[in-house]
């Protein structure tokens, strides 16, 4: 079966297998050391909730008192805190363009010394997919940095994308894609972006209707992954280390074979 017949955690594992077993892991895992006592912390709970509905408006409050809580485990918390916000967005956009699912049940979290290193690795399986063009998936990447208002991230652009063609009129065009000149088949990804970041239980049907009628399956599979992997710069931005390398133009980036990301 190959189309948007399947059921979202077949098409997971039927289009993205390698990104599927890595998201898995991440799930799967926790920092060793870290209890819930400090998980479910007040100060923890108030930056998690801020985490998830506006990463944006996490304030210096809310940062102290996080900080507060979790002492020098902060970026291990906020991991734990990303995994938990991203991971029913990704199994509510992949049931809702596809169909619903009977997801698999995380198991008891095993304590591993570095969780970072898993996500990592899942980022990387996320940025190996191609079906999409490069031009799309930047301008899906550029879409999250700016809803997330990332100042690193909306700082730089893909090599790929200006060697396939984009220009400024199209990195900007993220802003208002909804009556740019874009393709359709971007405008319906930056939809379900749009979507995954601020109504993901609630993804409206015609943005599901464009995206089943402008991408492929693999290519909606893929839209999801991307918002999820970009999603990791609520981590910096949440945490107030997003500041941007350079203070003047963009930064040029290329995707690595391994999926890694290099500055160029």
């Amino acid at each position: 079966m190959t189309s948007f017949e399947l059921d979202g955690a077949a098409a997971l594992e039927q289009y993205a297998p390698a990104a599927a077993a890595a998201f898995r892991r991440v799930q799967e895992v926790r920092p060793s050391g870290l209890y819930d006592e400090v998980l479910e912390s007040p100060g923890v709970a108030a930056f998690a909730d801020q985490f998830r509905v506006d990463v944006s408006q996490v304030d210096e409050r809310l940062r102290s008192a996080f900080a507060d809580a979790t002492g020098k485990r902060q970026f291990d918390v906020a991991q734990m805190v990303w995994v938990a916000d991203m991971a029913p967005r990704l199994t509510a956009a992949l049931d809702a363009v596809f169909g619903p699912s009977t997801w698999a049940e995380v198991p008891r979290r095993v304590p591993v010394a570095d969780v970072w290193a898993l996500i990592e690795s899942f980022l990387a399986s996320v940025a190996l997919l191609d079906r999409l063009d490069p031009t799309t998936t930047e301008l899906v990447r550029l879409r999250g940095a700016r809803q997330h208002a990332c100042r690193l991230c909306a700082s730089r652009r893909s090599v790929a994308a200006i060697e396939a063609g984009a220009g400024d009129a199209d990195f900007e065009a993220v802003d208002h894609h909804e009556t740019s000149d874009l393709s359709p088949a971007a405008k319906a990804a930056l939809a379900l972006t749009d979507a995954i970041i601020w109504t993901p239980l609630a993804i409206p049907e015609s943005v599901v209707a464009d995206v089943r009628r402008e991408l492929t399956p693999e290519q909606a599979v893929e839209v999801v992954l991307d918002v999820v992997r970009n999603a990791a710069n609520k981590i910096a931005v949440a945490l107030g280390s997003d500041a941007p390398t350079i203070t003047d133009g963009v930064e040029l980036f290329v995707t690595e074979p391994d999926g890694t990301l290099t500055v160029v």
